[in-house]
């Protein structure tokens, strides 16, 4: 009788060191993770959403976007790049796109962009351009891009708050992913 006791005992001690095992075992692949997930989030890429009129007809408010953040740490953004700005330019983050890069000379005349004496050929473009309190032509600093709004009669942008310093460039918006009929690559 006392050796079934003992095995009963023994028993529960085993399910318990199971159970505590199971326990542990589930806690740290979950904190690995959440861990890693967040870490992707932050480095590599990351979901963000269009809050303002300022891209449209090619982004519009409420679209949601993947970010590509791993990009711009091995290379520079190009000519044309939608990008995600998160720096001392704007008290909020923006979505705009790259129209020059560092060195090139921009001019904003008769409604259109020029970037090295080419007027540039933008379908994306929705109303005029004018120069805004840009002082035209404008040579981009070595470090910063200039940056604008697709709606050009509605966007704030380097016409308004200067270039924009690379390091300020959160990542390149790559991806719509909703609203799912609008599903697809940015261009």
């Amino acid at each position: 009788m006392e050796n079934n006791k003992e095995k009963l005992e023994s028993g529960n001690r085993g399910w318990t060191s199971n159970w505590m095992k199971e326990l542990r075992d589930w806690t740290l692949s979950l904190g690995v993770a959440i861990t890693l997930a967040m870490l992707f989030q932050t480095y590599a890429y990351a979901q963000t959403e269009v809050h303002n009129v300022s891209m449209q007809n090619t982004l519009v408010e409420g679209e949601r976007l993947i970010e590509d953040k791993w990009s711009y740490r091995v290379s520079e953004p190009k000519q044309g790049d939608i990008v995600i700005i998160n720096g001392p330019e704007h008290e909020l983050r923006l979505v705009k796109r790259v129209i020059a890069l560092e060195g090139q000379t921009v001019d904003i005349a008769d409604g259109a962009v020029f970037v090295d004496g080419i007027r540039l050929e933008e379908p994306y473009a929705k109303g005029e351009t004018f120069p805004g309190s840009l002082d035209v032509p404008f040579v981009v600093p070595s470090g910063h891009v200039l940056v604008l709004g697709d709606n050009r009669e509605r966007s704030q942008d380097s016409r308004d708050f200067g270039p924009v310093a690379l390091s300020s460039l959160e990542g390149k918006a790559v991806f719509r992913i909703w609203p799912v009929d609008r599903i697809g690559s940015l261009k």
